[in-house]
């Protein structure tokens, strides 16, 4: 009897040494074949087998963003270096034309191996989604951005920036105080009106569950994404992280499911709700999509519909936040640039604090370059990535397919071919007709998978921003190297933003 539970264990085992054989084999293949074909591109020395340069990763964002920066720095001659994530190859590139040649074709737009981290909060949305589906996701959802539904925006934009302005009166003439939360929740509200029509009020209930999870789960991705022994599942679940993912799971998707399962009930309800008549709430992004039918003319899905709700819930309000954060920090700093701004909004709006126009906000043209030169100085999304699809030539280098590509706009955007002394801020840059390579300002990435809430985001940015300036002359408290930046999924400042806030007369 024991010789035979020895045999029967010696052939499991053997069964099982197979079967790992099986699938280790062609992942060891495909490993060898990437390093052969990529060996001429430089790579900073400090890899180890199997994890790679994982372990001369920091742990905090932070330090992991200030070396990844001193690294594209150092190599800023090279057009692109390489690193290994554990078993994958990551090629960085910051140089325009490099960049070109990943975000200019529409082969290589699905998104790199690590955004599959997102998949459980965002589903395979406009996002995170590749190939046919990106497609037609992009080709249903372009429509709801048309100018004429953005203006549908405005006054909630106006109320929510109103709301912001009250709030910080509180702190005017007074001591520095950290803005970034405030501007955050202003942004919360913007988006959650109009992505979902629902209010959250979170600039007077910051302390809501939702608005903390959103916050937490970004976290928890990034984390993750720098730690190739978080990335299996089966592991992950197991530890308190991956306790606390799903938890903060829970929460969000329990949230924007009521509203959209609340709203479909009111569809039903309210056969005219849809353009408005016979009730008095405003349309929404939600509502578009419960209106949008795919080429085969069938509604989408509860589960279309909510991953894409999900996602403008995440991209639609933090990216904006921390622009304006760094907006006003900016500013702050630059008084001339302030007093010039200011004197723009008091020509096109006059003395009073009447609501802004489209019309107004088209005429705020040096505000719009003040903007625009933030974005470059302070990319919302520092680095995004994608997978090179098939075989291909980048710079003269040969790139296998399945490799992931890191671009990193924020070392991109300081180029001094493109802009001349790059770290200091002149919005003049973008006043000039001067021509400048294509690729060599992404903030909203570029090419066929550009964002497709820019338009948006910059509408959003101008209001609020004309509503503070109007109320406030602002002065930032803190020099470049106390604002200490974390390159997570979007990019922050660590110890916030510190301002003073002083009334002005109008």
């Amino acid at each position: 009897m024991a010789i035979a539970s020895g045999m029967l264990i010696c052939l499991l085992l053997v069964l099982l040494a197979s079967l790992l054989l099986r699938l280790l084999v062609p992942l060891l293949r495909i490993h060898l074949h990437q390093w052969k074909t990529m060996r001429a591109i430089p790579t900073p020395p400090g890899a180890y087998p199997l994890i790679g340069h994982a372990l001369n990763f920091p742990t905090n964002a932070g330090d992991f963003f200030k070396q990844l920066m001193e690294g594209t720095e150092e190599l800023r001659s090279q057009p692109l270096f390489k690193m290994w994530l554990g078993p994958l190859p990551i090629l960085i590139v910051y140089h325009a034309e490099t960049v070109e040649a990943v975000l200019s074709t529409s082969k290589h737009i699905d998104k790199a191996y690590m955004y599959r981290f997102l998949h459980p909060w965002l589903g395979t949305g406009l996002l995170t989604s590749g190939g046919d589906k990106w497609r037609e996701r992009r080709r249903l959802l372009t429509p709801t951005f048309h100018f004429s539904i953005l203006e549908t925006f405005l006054e909630v934009m106006q109320e929510q920036a109103q709301v912001l302005a009250g709030r910080l009166e509180a702190h005017a003439d007074g001591a520095p105080f950290n803005c970034y939360r405030y501007i955050t929740l202003c942004a919360l509200d913007i988006i959650c009106e109009t992505a979902m029509g629902k209010k959250i009020y979170a600039q007077s209930n910051s302390d809501s569950e939702y608005v903390r999870s959103v916050y937490k789960m970004s976290d928890l991705i990034t984390r993750r994404q720098r730690a190739p022994w978080f990335w299996p599942d089966i592991i992950y679940q197991l530890l308190g992280e991956g306790k606390e993912h799903s938890k903060r799971l829970h929460i969000l998707h329990s949230f924007t499911k009521a509203v959209i399962d609340e709203r479909m009930v009111e569809k039903t309800s309210l056969p005219n709700s849809q353009t408005g008549q016979g009730t008095n709430r405003r349309q929404a992004f939600l509502d578009l999509l419960l209106q949008t039918r795919d080429e085969n003319g069938n509604l989408l899905s509860h589960t279309d519909i909510q991953e894409e709700v999900d996602t403008f819930m995440f991209e639609g309000h933090d990216t904006t936040a921390a622009s304006l954060n760094w907006a006003l920090h900016l500013l702050g700093s630059h008084p001339d640039v302030q007093t010039r701004v200011q004197e723009e909004i008091l020509d096109v709006l006059g003395e009073s604090e009447r609501p802004v126009s489209m019309d107004d906000l088209r005429r705020l043209e040096y505000l719009d370059c003040v903007i625009k030169e933030t974005l470059r100085l302070f990319p919302p999304v520092p680095l995004f990535a994608r997978t090179v699809a098939e075989p291909c030539l980048i710079n003269g280098f040969a790139v296998p397919s399945g490799v992931n590509v890191l671009v990193v706009p924020y070392a991109l955007h300081r180029d001094p071919r493109h802009f001349p002394e790059p770290d200091e801020f002149r919005p003049e840059r973008f006043q000039s007709n001067a021509v400048r390579h294509p690729y060599a300002y992404v903030p909203f990435s570029a090419g066929p998978r550009n964002c497709i809430g820019q338009r948006f985001a910059m509408m959003e940015e101008k209001v609020v921003l004309v509503w503070l300036l109007r109320r406030f002359n602002v002065r930032a408290t803190q020099s470049h190297d106390e604002l200490r930046l974390l390159g997570d999924l979007i990019l922050r400042p660590e110890n916030g933003i510190w301002i003073t806030l002083e009334r002005r007369s109008l």
